[in-house]
């Protein structure tokens, strides 16, 4: 009876050694293999009865068997067993893919406790490897893909995911023109141009000498990459062709070369994102990994691919939206200064870094009548198109009420009623509040005479300008702040100051204090360099940005402008002051085309005697003493009369049996252009005529500036 439970015994223990899914081998003393199972005849794939006898070192290749003879005898001398070991390697059975295997060692130790021998038991654990590396995979690359909302930086993260962890080589081809934030097209005919966007490589020498970053490709319709394109499936090439239609009829001799250096291996997968491809992303193995790419590979690789996509394609809108806000803002500002004698001019804008947005500050020079010049700057909160909305907003109405030859403070009180009518019709239309960002912003607007060489400001909440005078200090304009625009406070407190000829008037964004108040050594280095008050605007504008840039924030833009004052020469300036008397006007005519001969401005005599007469008469008739006569000569001649009269007359069209009404009509019809302007002491009607059609002529004598 006890020889029949030994037999069932040994029985169901002969079952379990060969029937156990996992490999056993039992070594003796000497690391020799006196025993196996079937298991192990098959992840090895060398028949049990050619082991027999020999030690582990002896059939094996392409694993580490010095690793595991030295965990053998460990366990043989100290009698302990090592479990949970990885072992990594190639086997006979399957020497084109890397195994993983999960071993456990015990020695094994007979009655009398003498060490007989030690077993290994080995379980193949390759498939739940790989998906616990693929899921470690996937969970990195959300944190590594998408980090910035830049194309080409989104593209590089998903090459860097890739390599060396999958691929030995990896390119990221997008479409021709979506890392420039266009919309994605289908092609439409073969061959497909891609734009390497993104590469990584394993090892340098694979890549030597074939694209460059955002070099364009051509890929005929035969090709992996055309056909994923076309499909919007990933195409797997385990084995890649080098006799392939594709390779051979392609116009790019690098294609080939790639298989020279060793690359055995292909995946193409499609980056698709909203049922839009936007490009393809191409893996390569090389020698040094000769494991080909499976059908596991390739869903991994699918998954990030799809990831990616997404994000590629919101930084591609995103770049197209920040393009099109920077088309906007810069359409909005001037690209060129119009002609004018009050300032020299150099302006300057950086907008924000790519990451940031589009901010809305801005920037114009305006000329005025008399030859005076406004100039403005201001800045709206946030960014994106919404400011430069905003911005556009805010530009047009400084434009129109500047022609309207407003005050700077009146100028700001009528943006200041605008804002708040505009956002509360925006919300009455139910469009999306894009106006509100209007609510807040800051203008300071400028008027400079190079008559008087006075200059008049208001500020919005906005920084006071820097002035250098010609010999003196930098200096910062006294100038009352106020409150910004649409903050229930109408009263903006105006400052006016005299600029001697060649002085130096910057405005500026706050961007810019912002940056002196994060680094105090900046506030120095700009003082000294704005001391340079001999150099042009331009270079001082330039150099001024160049050391601001640097210490911006990533998300401030910066606007810029310097002006270097004039101030006509007082031989281009004749003014009169007239007796309010009607008998007057004759004489005054008289002294007025004198005055236009000496200029050499004879062809201008008749129609200037006659703006002249209509402009006099009517201040004496409507108007209120003193009353002045002006003439400047600049790039226009400009007749200007005022008085200490509020009241201006207005230009109709006269009827037939009307005595008169015709004054106006016929300055407006003798000049290029006219206007009234208010200021405190009452108003000056003005006129202008243009000087291209005058004949040079010789003056009969020097020009001055005559007061009688």
């Amino acid at each position: 009876m006890g020889q029949l439970r030994l037999d069932e015994d040994r029985a169901i223990l002969d079952a379990l050694f060969n029937q156990s899914p996992m490999g056993v081998a039992v070594f003796d003393t000497r690391l020799r293999l006196v025993r196996a199972n079937p298991a192990l005849e098959r992840i090895h794939g060398i028949p049990n009865a050619q082991l027999l006898g020999h030690r582990i070192s002896e059939f094996l290749t392409g694993i580490d068997t010095d690793e595991i003879e030295s965990r053998l005898t460990k366990v043989l001398e100290t009698g302990l067993p090592v479990i949970g070991t990885e072992l990594r390697g190639r086997t006979p059975a399957d020497p084109g893919r890397e195994h993983v295997w999960m071993t456990s060692s015990f020695a094994l130790t007979g009655p009398d406790g003498n060490t007989w021998g030690v077993t290994d038991m080995i379980t193949d654990i390759t498939e739940r490897h790989r998906s616990r590396e693929h899921l470690a995979l996937l969970d990195e690359a959300a944190t590594r893909i998408g980090t910035t909302l830049d194309v080409r930086r989104t593209a590089q993260e998903l090459a860097d995911v890739l390599v060396p962890r999958v691929a030995d080589l990896t390119t990221i081809d997008l479409l021709v023109g979506v890392a420039e934030g266009a919309e994605p097209r289908p092609p439409r005919a073969w061959p497909v141009a891609l734009r390497l966007t993104a590469r990584k490589v394993a090892r340098p020498e694979i890549a030597d000498g074939l694209r460059q970053l955002g070099e364009v490709q051509e890929f005929p319709a035969s090709s992996p990459h055309a056909q994923a394109l076309a499909t919007g499936h990933p195409q797997l090439l385990p084995v890649i062709d080098a006799d392939a239609d594709w390779i051979r009829n392609s116009s790019d001799p690098r294609t080939r070369t790639l298989l020279t250096r060793g690359t055995h291996s292909m995946m193409v997968v499609p980056l698709r994102a909203r049922d839009t491809v936007l490009g393809v992303a191409h893996l390569y193995r090389a020698t040094t990994r000769p494991d080909a790419f499976e059908p596991d590979d390739l869903i991994l690789v699918q998954e990030l691919a799809t990831r990616a996509a997404v994000c590629v394609d919101n930084a591609r809108r995103y770049t197209g939206e920040r393009a099109a806000a920077v088309t906007l803002q810069r359409s909005m500002l001037p690209r060129s200064v119009a002609d004018q004698s009050a300032v020299e001019v150099a302006h300057h804008y950086r907008p924000a870094r790519a990451q940031a947005g589009v901010s809305g500050c801005w920037f114009d020079v305006i000329p005025l009548s008399g030859a005076r010049v406004a100039l403005a700057v201001g800045d709206i909160p946030g960014t994106g198109i919404e400011a430069a909305a905003c911005m556009g907003q805010i530009c047009s109405a400084v434009r129109t009420l500047a022609q309207l030859d407003l005050a700077p403070d009146e100028v700001l009180a009528r943006l200041d009623d605008m804002v708040p009518r505009l956002v509360e019709r925006e919300h009455s239309t139910g469009s999306a509040p894009i106006l509100e960002k209007l609510i807040g912003a800051t203008c300071l607007y400028a008027v400079y005479d190079p008559v008087s060489r006075r200059c008049v400001m208001a500020s919005a909440g906005h920084p006071p300008p820097v002035v250098i005078d010609p010999d003196g200090p930098v200096r910062i304009a006294e100038l009352p702040s106020n409150q910004p625009l649409g903050q229930d406070d109408p009263v903006f407190e105006p400052h006016e100051m005299e600029l001697a000829k060649g002085s130096i008037f910057a405005l500026y964004t706050r961007s810019l204090l912002d940056a002196v108040n994060a680094d105090r050594t900046l506030e120095e280095r700009l003082r000294a360099v704005v001391g340079q008050s001999r150099s042009s605007p331009d270079s001082l504008c330039r150099a001024v940005v160049g050391t601001v840039t640097p210490h911006l924030a990533a998300e401030d833009d910066l606007a810029l402008l310097v002006a270097r004052t004039r101030s006509l020469d007082a031989a281009d300036v004749a003014t009169w002051d007239l007796p309010c008397d009607p008998a007057a006007v004759a004489g005054t005519r008289a002294l007025a085309l004198r005055q236009v001969r000496q200029w050499g401005l004879q062809d201008l005599a008749f129609s200037t005697e006659l703006i002249i007469s209509e402009l006099v008469t009517n201040a004496i008739r409507y108007g209120t003493p003193p009353i002045r006569l002006r003439l400047i000569r600049d790039r226009m001649l400009i007749i200007a009369v005022s008085d200490a009269s509020s009241t201006s007359p207005h230009i109709r069209r006269a009827a037939t049996t009307d005595e008169g009404g015709r004054g106006l009509f016929l300055v407006a019809q003798c000049s290029r252009r006219w206007g009234t302007r208010y200021h405190p002491t009452g108003k000056t009607i003005w006129a202008e005529q243009s000087l291209a059609d005058v004949t040079p002529a010789v003056p009969a004598m020097t020009g001055a500036n005559h007061r009688t």
